[in-house]
């Protein structure tokens, strides 16, 4: 694989995540890295997250999906392969 192939991971967080601004942080940190994709809460109490980049653009983006935000606490981030996403942006769904 390429440095610049683009590839897809689907993530599930879990822990003190959901009402701590954890999907605008994902999204802000994917905005920054050129990340595309998608956030959402899940009504486990999880978020998940679909993600489309390299495979640096994608490792950088699991490193702050295991720090979060400031309020929450994160206690586990799980990280699958994915079928590879057609978007132009990162949305809060």
């Amino acid at each position: 694989m390429s440095k610049t192939e683009r590839m897809a991971r689907r993530y599930v967080v879990r822990g003190r995540v959901q009402g701590v601004g954890y999907r605008y942080f994902a999204r802000d940190r994917a905005l920054e890295l050129g990340v595309t994709g998608w956030v959402r809460n899940r009504d486990d109490g999880t978020v998940e997250a679909l993600a489309c980049g390299t495979a640096a653009q994608l490792d950088a983006f699991s490193g702050y999906l295991h720090q979060g935000p400031r309020f929450g606490e994160v206690r586990g981030v799980e990280q699958q392969e994915a079928a590879l996403l057609q978007s132009d942006g990162f949305s809060i769904r």
